[in-house]
């Protein structure tokens, strides 16, 4: 399923709203770990997938990258990325990641940031970045964490007076559609066990360099409400490959 809710205003707005997207990079909670697993850029090519507002299209440029293709099935997101960038070495591209198809050996570099959890098919994608990155090339991304996406709604469990209990893990092994609560609204999302993550990526030709599930940046702890609770499970997985 092919799903575009960032084009809907309304959600749009909301994610708008977001600390991620008004500060860039520096507002995205896992960002001090994915910018230690990210490549020297200097002359490379890259494709971001699911690029959004683009600032790992940005960085990748303001770090000597060649090129940079970003591909996003908003074009509301794109257009937000278009006005906040105006280097001639990054071309957006609407379209749904599922519908890829570059060329053999395309690019040095493919990055991913919290989008492939809305991919039906990782089997599907994964064949299609192995195409399309050459061998020794970097493929770097991030998804929501298999305990996050397990049980669907996305949410702790509370006792009758509204502290949090526990966070419901639940059909852990039944991959598949959940539908989750995002922004006040029901977006479809695709749950995977940690163990296909990884084997897939392995017999798709890639090599895991490294795998992070990050925790809040120790300053963020106490100033943010709620981000203590933030240890008590994980939010997201990174994970960074080589094709062989």
């Amino acid at each position: 399923m092919k799903q575009n809710k960032y084009d809907d205003k309304s959600f749009f707005d909301k994610y708008s709203n977001m600390n991620r997207s008004k500060s860039g990079l520096e507002g995205a909670g896992e960002w001090h770990e994915l910018k230690k697993m990210l490549p020297d850029f200097q002359g490379k090519r890259v494709l971001d997938l699911g690029c959004g507002f683009g600032w790992h299209c940005q960085y990748a440029i303001e770090n000597g990258a060649k090129s940079v293709i970003g591909v996003d099935i908003s074009q509301k997101m794109l257009n937000e990325a278009s006005n906040k960038t105006k280097s001639e070495n990054i071309q957006y591209i609407c379209m749904p990641i599922e519908d890829i198809d570059f060329p053999d050996n395309s690019f040095d570099v493919v990055i991913s940031s919290l989008a492939l959890h809305y991919i039906q098919s990782f089997d599907d994608i994964l064949s299609k970045i192995s195409k399309c990155i050459l061998n020794g090339g970097e493929f770097i991304f991030s998804v929501e964490h298999p305990i996050f996406t397990a049980q669907g709604t996305q949410d702790w469990y509370y006792d009758d007076k509204g502290n949090i209990v526990h966070w419901p893990v639940d059909r852990y092994f039944t991959e598949g559609v959940r539908n989750a609560n995002f922004l006040g609204e029901e977006v479809i999302k695709y749950h995977r066990t940690l163990t296909t993550y990884l084997n897939n990526l392995i017999k798709a030709g890639f090599e895991i360099k490294g795998l992070v599930e990050p925790k809040p940046e120790e300053n963020l702890l106490y100033t943010i409400p709620g981000m203590l609770d933030e240890l008590r499970r994980p939010m997201m997985l990174l994970v960074s490959a080589i094709k062989k």
